[in-house]
């Protein structure tokens, strides 16, 4: 209890034993504490852990952080600090510090870190014990409740860095050291927040900066912003991508009828072939990426290459393929949206469908600031050259998505709007979507998953999901 309560930045209350052991681990929600566990008490917006503190003990908890010096939790152990997200931080860091041998893989992006998080841990577990998060805990919590999950043990600690704001994650690289920092692309997400492109490449690049000397950076060679973040390199800088400057290069791609793609990878004078298990053409630079990684920390081209074979994307709602019972296939891509990732995910619809009539649901993309309409309004016109035969635009600021098809003379396709999820849901119910490919996608708050799965079930339940 002591060396928890020194990790961070706190003293232990006079009559407190500080002997104590943890044995478990750290938990936010009172739900899933198990005995000898230790409960953050975080005020939120609709429980304030503070209430929890006599459930917890009775679940077994031996202590619990808190920020409120008014709490009480009986003869629980109460370690009072200013901030709990602070704590957090303070905490893994102490972790990491602890964990000899162990080396940190950071990813970071515009788009595809979650996917690119799942492939790596997936691909790495392969060799070594390997901890990642599911889903996206890419922030000053999520990051830090990660760390803690490591053990001895683990060997591979696989972590995705997310950034609202100039040193967000400078500060995320101050708790875990990072190894290898692995940069995907600098795209337009946030554009509202940061202000420009070069903006939101100086806030990626801390995660370049944040590496030791002999550390190693993974940087996308096709996207000249993530490029250029070799000058802020101290150590070794590897490059990907399927331009021949790249170091890590990827050849010959070819879509199969699940819409997976295999290509030929490059490196060192050697070839092998890979065959990913996701959809879409942009998963390329995605496990281009993993393979970055994998070399960084010494795994061969081959073994990399085979592991990463087997690999599947774990989050769900990201390009998401479900074949249903009545033959419509819906592509739950729901979770998140900027210009490239949809741009991408359109791209792979007609991919998947390969023919077959196609759908798009395409929701508002939040946090375009001045660039929305225009955003919008290329997406589209891209989906309208694509051929995409219906496009349902869901919400007021995706409502420029159908000026952009009116711009198109030779687009003869359908078009509707629907003003939230619920008249979406409407329009789609049983309403032509039988037989066709249909993508579901937009920002997270628009929660457009349960339009997707709701489509799922109108067409008689899945018949096989593939991510």
């Amino acid at each position: 209890m002591s060396e928890l309560a020194a990790a961070v930045g706190a003293q232990l209350d006079e009559g407190i034993d500080g002997s104590v052991i943890v044995s478990g681990s750290v938990r936010l929600d009172s739900r899933l504490v198990q005995p000898g566990d230790v409960f953050v008490a975080v005020p939120g917006e609709r429980h304030d852990g503070h209430d929890f503190l006599s459930e917890v003990r009775e679940m077994g908890a031996v202590a619990a952080i808190v920020t409120d010096p008014a709490a009480t939790g009986g003869v629980l152990p109460l370690v009072g600090v200013e901030d709990e997200t602070v704590a957090l931080g303070r905490l893994a860091a102490h972790v990491r510090d602890q964990l000899v041998g162990i080396r940190v893989l950071a990813i970071t992006g515009s788009s595809g870190k979650t996917t690119t998080k799942d492939l790596l841990a997936a691909t790495l577990a392969g060799f070594e014990d390997t901890v990642a998060a599911p889903g996206s805990f890419n922030n000053d919590v999520g990051l830090p409740m990660t760390v803690l999950e490591a053990e001895t043990s683990t060997r591979y600690l696989v972590l995705e860095m997310g950034a609202r704001a100039a040193g967000d994650i400078a500060r995320l690289c101050r708790i875990v050291r990072p190894d290898v920092g692995i940069v995907l692309n600098v795209g337009s997400a946030h554009v509202g927040e940061f202000g420009s492109r070069d903006l939101i490449g100086e806030a990626k690049g801390e995660l370049v900066e944040g590496l030791a000397p002999q550390g190693v950076a993974v940087l996308n060679a096709d996207d000249p912003v993530t490029a250029a973040m070799s000058s802020r390199a101290r150590g070794r800088v590897l490059t990907f991508g399927l331009e021949s400057g790249a170091e890590l290069r990827g050849t010959r791609v070819e879509l199969d009828d699940l819409g997976w793609p295999s290509f030929d990878v490059e490196f060192d004078g050697e070839k092998v072939r890979v065959r990913l298990r996701a959809v879409g053409m942009h998963q390329v630079a995605n496990g281009l990426a993993v393979i970055g990684g994998c070399l960084a920390v010494g795994i061969s081209l081959v073994a990399a290459a085979a592991a990463l074979e087997q690999a599947r994307v774990g989050s769900p709602w990201r390009m998401e393929v479900i074949r249903t019972v009545g033959g419509a296939v819906v592509i739950n891509d729901a979770y998140n949206a900027n210009p490239e990732s949809m741009s991408a995910a359109l791209r792979a619809l007609v991919a998947v469908a390969g023919g077959s009539e196609t759908c798009a649901v395409i929701g508002t993309m939040r946090e375009l600031g001045e660039l929305s309409a225009d955003a919008h309004r290329d997406i589209g016109r891209l989906a309208g050259r694509l051929g995409v035969n219906r496009v349902v635009a869901v919400g007021e600021e995706a409502r420029p998505v159908l000026a952009g098809l009116d711009d198109l003379v030779e687009w003869s396709g359908t078009a509707e709007f629907a003003a939230d999820c619920d008249e979406a849901l409407g329009l789609l119910r049983g309403s032509g979507t039988a037989g066709a490919v249909v993508l579901v996608k937009a920002s997270r708050a628009l929660g457009l998953e349960r339009l997707a799965l709701d489509l799922v079930e109108t067409h008689g339940g899945p018949v096989r999901i593939s991510d």
